[in-house]
């Protein structure tokens, strides 16, 4: 498989072979394994006070000479506690009991289960290349929502060193990616409460932007709205397919691809 390289002018210069990683069979269902695993780690453990709805002073008895037994009164078996007494008559009201009003819940979430979901290494392997698979697809990067003709692009490194948003932007028009620019802008108020908990609104994914080392790159396109930027021998499947749907438009600087096939990452 053969993709053209491009200029920072949006010129093709010539092709660039792409290595095996690209060939691997599209696997929705370990993709998606791999992404919620991965989302599963970022997790907050939570759960209840472990003595909430038991510190009521509530007991129950039923033998026969037991003080404030219920032996043979015909009551249930429900804890009970004491709201007024006269003699030796008590007022009761359940407590502590699932059943019962402020009792304790009957199975609480617990903060020491652990939510973190597991995956085997080589399935995981195989859901990375699955996902960078699939964003050389240009129908399913098309059926993502992405204004794009090729898929995927190879760019020149020289796109690294860029130190300026609007060099960046200006490069990105250059590969004709001007409408997809446009169509990550909108925004739309998220419903719900989400509003009210940092996070008003519902941002569109753009593209991503696969380098080979750290580099000015990094800083220079993260103003960019929907525009990520990732490290090649730090991709993951979230990053490749956000929301479990493989797909997403990918930009790879010559050396990031140089790197995959020379070090077979992934593999």
């Amino acid at each position: 498989m053969k993709a053209k390289l491009q200029t920072l002018e949006g010129q093709s210069t010539q092709e660039v072979e792409l290595p095996k990683q690209f060939e691997e069979e599209i696997r929705d269902d370990l993709i998606k394994r791999a992404v919620l695993a991965i989302q599963s780690h970022n997790m907050q453990a939570e759960g209840v006070n472990p003595e909430a709805g038991k510190r009521a002073s509530a007991q129950l008895s039923k033998r026969r000479r037991k003080y404030r037994g219920i032996y043979g009164r015909g009551e249930s078996r429900t804890p009970r506690k004491v709201m007024s007494r006269s003699g030796t008559q008590f007022n009761y009201t359940g407590a502590f009991a699932p059943q019962t009003v402020g009792g304790r819940k009957a199975h609480p979430s617990k903060s020491e289960k652990i939510p973190a979901l597991k995956i085997n290494k080589k399935e995981k392997q195989k859901a990375i290349r699955s996902a960078i698979a699939a964003t050389a697809d240009l129908e399913l990067v098309k059926a993502r929502g992405h204004k794009t003709d090729s898929a995927p692009i190879i760019v020149e490194d020289k796109i690294e060193e860029l130190k300026k948003t609007v060099d960046v932007k200006k490069a990105l028009k250059a590969i004709k990616l001007d409408k997809e620019l446009e169509r990550t802008k909108e925004k739309k108020v998220r419903a719900g409460k989400g509003k009210v908990r940092g996070r008003p609104y519902k941002k569109k994914k753009g593209p991503l932007l696969v380098v080979s080392k750290k580099c000015d790159l990094v800083k220079s396109a993260v103003n960019i709205p929907g525009v990520d930027i990732i490290n090649v021998k730090e991709l993951n499947t979230e990053a490749l397919a956000p929301g479990t749907q493989p797909g997403r438009l990918t930009i790879y600087t010559k050396s990031a691809i140089e790197i995959m096939d020379k070090e077979k990452l992934f593999k």
